[in-house]
Order: structure tokens, then sequence, then C-alpha cells
């Protein structure tokens, strides 16, 4: 794996890891979800919504890119 290669599933972890933690509390918090079905929930909540990160090599060299429901188009991320 290049240098970029691990960025991008450092990123794609830490992304996730910080929504399912958000989510797990929300929906511990605010929905009648017990055991199991509360990290069920914020799992799939929080791969849904997590940004999606790649290194692609290219003809200018390798680079990372983000993909993300929220934002228009794929961002190139320096």
């Amino acid at each position: 794996m290049t240098k970029l290669q691990v960025r991008a599933f450092l990123y794609q972890i830490g992304c996730f890891a910080i929504l399912f933690t958000s989510f797990r509390y929300l929906v511990q918090e605010y929905t009648p979800l017990t055991g199991f079905y509360i990290s069920l929930a914020a799992f799939v909540i929080g791969t849904v919504l997590s940004p999606k990160f790649q290194a692609v090599k290219t003809k200018d060299g390798e680079k990372l890119f983000m993909k993300w429901i929220f934002v228009k188009g794929i961002k190139e991320i320096n």
C-alpha cells in the first residue's frame, strides 16, 4: 500500500468512527431501540453518511479524492 492509500484508509475509518459514535448515542437516547439494534442502526447510518476516500494514480502522480453525499461531485484532497 502506498502512503496515500494508507491515508485514505485512515480518513475513511476516522470519519466512520466519529459518525458511528455520534449516531449510536443519538439512537440510544432518542429511539426506543435496545441492545444489538442500537449498534446496527448506528452502523447503517454511519456507513451511508460517511465520506468515501480513494487514492488514484493519475498522469500527474497519485492523488487523493473524496466523494460525499453532501458535496456535489468528487473533490481532490491536497
